[in-house]
């Protein structure tokens, strides 16, 4: 029998929906992902980044304070699962486990295993499911998310939450950030957004680019290059992230990339690579419609409808500009909406 929404991914997006589709009584089924440790190395962690990230001082209703209280008899079983909590805040593990139990309470349903292949072709639509029997589903929401691109460097992956970060908007606020000098990386768009917002906190910002000039459009390479906290360090790349273990990063080294020139060593207390994005979409197979960057396009203005009758896109899937879990949990309950109502008027509910 084909379930009558099917949620693939678990993030802020996925979660929402879940909550949405749950108490409108659709009884919805969510594929979260494998929880195996390539997942969580390529950037694809079920509950998706806020998986790997620490404190949240952004998501509305979440203050600093002390959770414990609350968390303690909020999340039962699973709760062997968090870090332990620092009383600021809250972090992101803490933050997407109460949202996954707040889908589990108003009866989503969760098959912890891997979309590998869809089929839209017709309708139930197949959905493969990795080491399992396949899933039939009369609408179908996507919201698995995307990853940050970093430089690939083992330094980079070890002191990720330590001063290594990808989204100053989520990060650069922190305590550790703040009057601290900081080092971007990029030349795009994004880089000067990060670099600028950045000044906002740093006593000092640096820009490592690899060419001589910015591919960034030129009234935000302008506003950076300007900008009396921003340094650009030209024709340079990352060679590694220096830090320890107790003071997470501490600077970085740059080399030259166009001489054999002497390593530069920077002091910094964070680092954020701003190369990028990569939606989690290439199991899609290009099913459904998608922008040059492999994001789906949302195909009706102010919904989440795909360019397949019946499937629909929530969070950083389909959104290359904001990228936030409260953006991305909002398009969720959209999505969710959009679902329901998409089967009302079929009569499929």
């Amino acid at each position: 029998m084909a379930e009558r929404v099917v949620i693939i991914g678990s993030g802020p997006s996925g979660c929402a929906s879940a909550i949405y589709a749950a108490r409108a009584t659709l009884e919805p089924l969510m594929i979260e992902g494998e929880w195996t440790q390539e997942n969580f190395n390529a950037g694809r962690p079920p509950l998706g980044q806020l998986m790997i990230t620490t404190e949240v001082e952004n998501y509305p209703g979440f203050p600093a304070g002390n959770l414990e209280s609350y968390l303690q008899n909020s999340i039962k079983e699973r709760k062997a699962m968090l870090p332990p909590h620092s009383g600021e805040g809250v972090s992101g593990p803490e933050l997407m486990e109460l949202m996954r139990q707040q889908a589990s309470n108003f009866g989503t349903r969760f098959l912890q295993k891997d979309v590998v292949e869809v089929d839209f072709s017709s309708h139930p639509f197949k959905l493969k499911i990795g080491g399992g029997d396949d899933v039939e589903a009369l609408s179908v929401i996507i919201a698995t998310g995307a990853r940050a691109n970093y430089l690939g460097l083992e330094s980079e992956e070890k002191f990720k939450n330590m001063g290594v970060s990808a989204c100053a908007v989520c990060d650069g606020a922190l305590p550790r950030f703040r009057n601290k000098p900081l080092v971007v990386v990029g030349g795009g768009d994004s880089a000067m957004e990060e670099a600028t917002f950045l000044t906002n906190f740093a006593s000092k910002v640096y820009i490592v680019h690899r060419r001589d000039s910015f591919r960034a459009s030129k009234i935000m390479a302008q506003r950076a290059m300007e900008h009396p906290k921003i340094e650009v360090k030209w024709n340079s790349t990352i060679d590694e992230v220096l830090g320890s273990g107790t003071e997470g990063v501490t600077g970085v080294r740059i080399r030259s990339t166009t001489d054999d020139a002497q390593p530069e060593e920077i002091d910094v207390t964070g680092y954020f690579c701003a190369i990028g994005h990569t939606p989690n979409t290439d199991f899609l197979g290009g099913k459904v419609e998608m922008n040059d960057k492999g994001y789906i396009k949302w195909t009706v203005a102010g919904r989440t409808n795909t360019s397949v009758e019946g499937v629909f896109a929530a969070g950083d899937c389909a959104d290359d500009y904001y990228r936030q879990a409260i953006t991305a949990a909002g398009t969720g309950c959209m999505a969710a909406l959009d679902a329901e109502r998409w089967l009302a008027s079929k009569g499929l509910e």
